[in-house]
C-alpha cells in the first residue's frame, strides 16, 4: 500500500454501488442506479441535482431510513457500520451516536404539542446543555423560549431548533435535506453561516441536500450532481461550477436565476422531462434533453471519470459543459407582445389594515397587525413584485386582494370585468383535488360552454403550457412537480383572468423548472395581457418577471419603484439587508 493511501482519512461515510428501487403498481422504479459518494470528517458536501435526481433517496439511505419495501443493492458504510446489513437495532445506535438530520419542513420533525426545551432535553439530557445548544446555533434568549411551542417560533428559529437537536449528539454527520428552500433570504443566510459553524466548531461532516447552486456555492467544499439517479459530476464546489465538464451541470448553471440575466430575453432552460425512474435507458440518462448528444451517447452509458477542468470526476463521453453553455445561450429568445388588448385588471388597495386577534385559552398570544396602512395601484397589464420576510404581510395583502382575508379596514376596488382574480400556490399538488383528473378541474372553470368546446378549451390550454394532450387524463399526484405547476397555471388562464396573484410559485422549485415557470409566466401575461402580483423571496425573480417591485417590512411597505432601479439603487436600509443576504455562485477565479 502507498504511503498517500496510509494517510488518507477514513471515511465518515462511504457510498459504493448504491441501487434503490421501489416496487409501484406492478412497475419498478429506480431511484438510484448505481452511486458511489464518500464524504471525509468535517467536509461540507453540496448535493444538487433537479427534482427526481434521487437525492433525498440518497439521504434517507445514510440515514438509514429508507422503508422496509425499498430493494436495495450496494453498500452504505457510516462511521464503520455498514446499513444495509445492520438490524434495526444497530441502525438507532448509529443514529444516535454519529448521526444528525435537518428537513425541509421543521413542523413536520417538531411534536406541536410539546414545548421547544422538553424536545431538545429528550436528546440532550440536561436544561444546561439544552441552553447551550440553542445558545450556539443563535436563538437569542433560550431561557424564554424553553416555554414556547413550535408554532409560536418563525421559521427561521423553528429550523434552528431543529439544528440544535442534531448537534446535540455530537454527530459525526448531519444530513440536511433542503434545509433553506422554504426560508427568505435574510434567514437562509443566517442558516447557512450556522452549517459553517457547525462544521468549524463541532467537527461534523455535512451532506447538504439543495437545489439551490448559490447556496451549495456558499457552503459547499465540494459538490456532487445527481441525475436520473447517477452521479453525473463531483469534485471542488467553485472549480465545478466555474467550469463545469458534464453538460447536466453546464446546463444548470445556465438556467440559475441571477441578477445578471437580461430582462428582455427569456431564461435559458433545459427541454424535455428528466429520466423517469421506470426507464432503463442504455446509454448516457441525459442524452434525450442534452444539445450536444452525439452517437456513442445513446449507445453506451459514460462511467465517472478524471476530467482536467477542475480536478474532479464527470459521466460524460466528450465532457461537452463549455459547448452545452453556448448552446443554450444560443437559443434563447427575446419577449415578444403577442397580445394586442392589455386586459382592463389590476386593483387599487388603499389605506389597507389586517388585525389577527391573539389567542386565548392554554396557548395564548397577543393581537398583531399583519397589515398596516398599505396603499398599493396596479394598473391594468403590469405585473408587481412583492418582497420582504416571512411575516412582512405578503401573502395577506395578496389574500386579501384574492378575497380570501377580509381587511380590518381600507378598501381593495379591483378593475375590467367581475372576473375574481386567479391564485397560483406555492404547493399545486395541495390546490387539486386528489380524486379529480387535470382534465375535470379544468373544464370546471368553462364550465358554461359546450362539453365539446370545453374538450378542446382543454386541450388547447395544455398544448400552450407544453403539456400533452393525454395529462388531462391523470390526477396530480401522477404528474412531475413541473408539470403539476404548469397544470395550476393552466387552470388559471383557461379562462384568462384580469389579475393573476401568485403566491411563492417557484421558491420549491429547482433551477431549471423555476426558469421553465417564470417564462411561461412571462409568455402568457404578454399573449393574454392580465394584469400580476407576484409573491417571493426570490429578488433575482422578482426582478425578472415584474415591472415594479415592492418591498414589505411589518406589514408595511417600505420601498417600490422600478425593479432595476430598486435592485441597482437601493434607497431603504432593509432593501440594502435584503440584497446583500442573498447568496451568488461564488467564482474559483
Amino acid at each position: 500500500m502507498s504511503p498517500v493511501a496510509l494517510s488518507r482519512p477514513v471515511a465518515v461515510a462511504d457510498v459504493a454501488g448504491l441501487r434503490v428501487s421501489f416496487t409501484r403498481n406492478g412497475s419498478q422504479l429506480q431511484a438510484l442506479r448505481g452511486v458511489d459518494l464518500r464524504i471525509e470528517p468535517g467536509e461540507i458536501v453540496g448535493l444538487v441535482g433537479e427534482s427526481g435526481s434521487g437525492k433525498t433517496v440518497l439521504g434517507l439511505s445514510m440515514l438509514g431510513l429508507l422503508p422496509h419495501a425499498a430493494q436495495v443493492d450496494g453498500t452504505v458504510t457510516v462511521d464503520g457500520v455498514e446499513l444495509n446489513g445492520a438490524d434495526d437495532s444497530a441502525r438507532r445506535r448509529l443514529r444516535q451516536r454519529a448521526l444528525g438530520a435537518v428537513f425541509q419542513d421543521p413542523m413536520t420533525s417538531l411534536d406541536p404539542t410539546m414545548r421547544i426545551g422538553r424536545q431538545v432535553h429528550e436528546v440532550a439530557g440536561s436544561t444546561a446543555e439544552v441552553l447551550r445548544l440553542l445558545e450556539a446555533v443563535g436563538i437569542p434568549d433560550g431561557q424564554r423560549r424553553l416555554r414556547d411551542f413550535p408554532h409560536e417560533l418563525s421559521g427561521g428559529l423553528r429550523q434552528r431548533v431543529m439544528l440544535a437537536i442534531a448537534l446535540s449528539g455530537r454527530p459525526k454527520l448531519v444530513i440536511a435535506d433542503e434545509p433553506t428552500t422554504a426560508l427568505d433570504v435574510t434567514v437562509q443566510a443566517q442558516v447557512l453561516t450556522l452549517f459553517r459553524r457547525m462544521r468549524d466548531e463541532f467537527g461534523c461532516a455535512i451532506l447538504l441536500v439543495t437545489h439551490d447552486l448559490a447556496v451549495a456555492s456558499t457552503v459547499a467544499d465540494r459538490i456532487c450532481v445527481l441525475y436520473g439517479g447517477l452521479v453525473s459530476e463531483v469534485g471542488p464546489v467553485r472549480s465545478v461550477l466555474d467550469r463545469p465538464a458534464h453538460p447536466y451541470t453546464a446546463a444548470l448553471m445556465a438556467s440559475r436565476i441571477g441578477f445578471q440575466a437580461d430582462r428582455d430575453w427569456q431564461l435559458p432552460i433545459i427541454a424535455g422531462e428528466p429520466t423517469h425512474p421506470a426507464s432503463n435507458p442504455t446509454g448516457c440518462n441525459f442524452a434525450p434533453r442534452c444539445p450536444a448528444v452525439a452517437p456513442l451517447c445513446w449507445e453506451q452509458r459514460p462511467a465517472l471519470a478524471a476530467v482536467q477542468q477542475h480536478g474532479g470526476l464527470a459521466a460524460c463521453h466528450y465532457q461537452a459543459g463549455e459547448d452545452v453553455a453556448r448552446m443554450l445561450s444560443a437559443v434563447v429568445a427575446p419577449w415578444i407582445t403577442t397580445t394586442s388588448k392589455i386586459r382592463e385588471g389590476g386593483a387599487t388597495v388603499r389605506q389597507l389594515s389586517v388585525r389577527f386577534p391573539g389567542r386565548r385559552g392554554l396557548h395564548r398570544s397577543e393581537s398583531f397587525d399583519a397589515l398596516s396602512d398599505v396603499n398599493l395601484a396596479v394598473a391594468p397589464g403590469e405585473a408587481i413584485a412583492l418582497v420582504g420576510e416571512s411575516g412582512s404581510g405578503k401573502t395577506t395583502l395578496l389574500r386579501v386582494i384574492a378575497g380570501l382575508q377580509a381587511p380590518t379596514s381600507g378598501s381593495v376596488t379591483l378593475g375590467g370585468s367581475r372576473r375574481r382574480p386567479q391564485m397560483v400556490f406555492q404547493d399545486a399538488g395541495s390546490s387539486f383535488t386528489p380524486w379529480l383528473t387535470i382534465g375535470q378541474h379544468l373544464e370546471e372553470r368553462v364550465a358554461h360552454l359546450p362539453a365539446t368546446s370545453r374538450r378542446e378549451r382543454v386541450l388547447e390550454v395544455l398544448k400552450r403550457l407544453g403539456l400533452p394532450g393525454e395529462i388531462a387524463r391523470a390526477r396530480a399526484h401522477q404528474l412531475s412537480g413541473g408539470q403539476r405547476q404548469r397544470a395550476a397555471l393552466a387552470r388559471t388562464v383557461i379562462e384568462p383572468p384580469d389579475l393573476l396573484l401568485c403566491d411563492e410559485p417557484i421558491s420549491a422549485l429547482d433551477a431549471s423548472l423555476a426558469a421553465t415557470v417564470l417564462n411561461l409566466l412571462g409568455r402568457l401575461r404578454r399573449e393574454l395581457g392580465f394584469a400580476m402580483v407576484f409573491v417571493t423571496h426570490d429578488l433575482a425573480a422578482a426582478r425578472l418577471v415584474a415591472d415594479r417591485i415592492v418591498v414589505m417590512k411589518g406589514g408595511r411597505i417600505v420601498e417600490e419603484g422600478a425593479s432595476d432601479a430598486v435592485i441597482e439603487r437601493p434607497t431603504d436600509p432593509y432593501t440594502h439587508t435584503l440584497l446583500a443576504s442573498v447568496p451568488e455562485v461564488a467564482s474559483c477565479g
